[in-house]
């Protein structure tokens, strides 16, 4: 799955890892300050309002730079290291996604800051009824101040979504020419042919959906948890507790950690469900596939007998997601009026306006439901670990000393 798109996938990830914190302990300790001297920006671009929009001053501007050179670092190492034919995808492909992603969340930021300013000049609208202490050009204004990053944005996006599209099909053609080289050895597993083609197809497709998702997830805490731990010192206490440093993001991992072990515990049998499913679906789909050539196959009772392991089967599945279901939908409700619950003692004490709300709302929101990405997953991570598991068990047939001497032809 992994090493027929990756070189060294084990090394990559690690290598990965590591560099991400020596680039972060870098910019920390002394790249920040360098924009100065670095920064491709020397003054910030006005807006309508005359003010300067947060994601186009001279040291935001130095940290995309950062970013994208260290980025560029990474992808020339793995160029000299070890560069496999899928080079392009695999490395500087998911540095892309990556780059792209950490575009997508700073954007989020802005416009949580510009949430922010919006409901407070509403609130000024509406703070004495019949008065106008807004003019038409201050509100449709700053409406038109978004055009600047929904209409790039939306370009992004689209072009983003086909980057994608073709990526998790490069992957899924070197998986599906890695296991044709090895197919000899292959053929004789059981549901052979539905490894090849039905699960490359839907581990691919997951893992497009899914590794965004996580991406995101990733990004949207580096981005918004300083932000939500800054948002909190406008909240004076949590109910039953009082006054916390950094309550907000405190409230945040609590509930996702509390959701996240919950479901783990009542959806553990899941996995091996799905994957005995996709057992008995397969055994099925043979017989009839047999019956297509050969008389003797397929007959009534046997095909009877393997439909009712499929049905036994679904109706085991339909019963252990029903209480999961239970938990999993009480959680997502009940965790909605968490930041209301929170921001109680802040609201009576009427200490903060209407925008500093929708901020602390907003942002607390993308930081939970980043904490949130296994309890909104965990279906689809259940069935990706059921492809994985009968994957796994695929490639196990072939032969390592073979493996060594294969040299599949893979193209692009």
């Amino acid at each position: 799955m992994f090493a027929s798109f990756f070189p060294s996938p084990k090394a990559f990830l690690l290598s990965a890892i590591a560099w991400f914190l020596i680039t972060l302990a870098m910019w920390f300790g002394f790249a920040d300050g360098l924009a100065a001297q670095f920064s491709l920006m020397r003054e910030a671009l006005p807006t309508v309002e005359g003010q300067r929009p947060p994601f186009l001053n001279p040291d935001k501007i130095w940290l995309y730079q950062y970013i994208v050179l260290v980025t560029a670092a990474f992808c020339v190492f793995w160029f000299f290291k070890e560069r496999n034919q899928w080079y392009w995808w695999a490395v500087c492909g998911s540095a892309l996604i990556l780059l792209v992603s950490y575009f997508q969340v700073q954007l989020g930021v802005y416009i949580n800051n510009w949430y922010g300013d919006f409901y407070d000049l509403i609130q000024l609208a509406l703070s004495e009824r019949g008065t106008s202490n807004v003019t038409a050009e201050q509100y449709f204004g700053k409406l038109f101040t978004l055009l600047y990053i929904l209409i790039p944005n939306i370009l992004i996006l689209v072009l983003f979504s086909f980057f994608t599209s073709h990526y998790v099909f490069r992957w899924r053609t070197a998986m599906n020419d890695y296991y044709m080289t090895n197919w000899e050895q292959l053929r004789s597993v059981e549901g052979a042919a539905q490894r090849v083609q039905e699960d490359t197809m839907r581990f691919s497709e997951i893992m497009e959906g899914l590794g965004s998702a996580f991406i995101s997830s990733i990004m949207t805490l580096i981005a918004f948890l300083p932000l939500l731990w800054n948002l909190s010192k406008e909240v004076t206490e949590l109910p039953l507790v009082g006054a916390v440093n950094g309550s907000l993001v405190l409230v945040a991992i609590l509930s996702a950690m509390f959701g996240t072990v919950l479901l783990a515990a009542v959806g553990y049998r899941l996995p091996g469900l799905e994957f005995n499913n996709q057992k008995v679906e397969a055994a099925y789909r043979k017989e009839l596939v047999y019956g297509e050539d050969d008389e003797a196959r397929a007959e009534p009772p046997t095909v009877k007998e393997l439909f009712t392991g499929v049905r036994k089967n679904y109706f085991k599945l339909y019963f252990n997601y029903l209480y999961f279901d239970i938990f999993r939908f009480a959680y997502l409700q009940g965790a909605s009026f968490i930041p209301l619950i929170a921001l109680g003692p802040t609201l009576i004490a009427g200490v903060i306006t209407f925008g500093i709300y929708q901020q602390i709302n907003q942002a607390f929101s993308r930081v939970e439901n980043s904490f949130q990405f296994l309890v909104n997953s965990w279906k689809t991570i259940i069935v990706l670990m059921s492809i994985h598991k009968r994957l796994k068990a695929f490639e196990s047939r072939i032969d390592v000393t073979f493996l060594d001497k294969a040299e599949p032809t893979l193209t692009s």
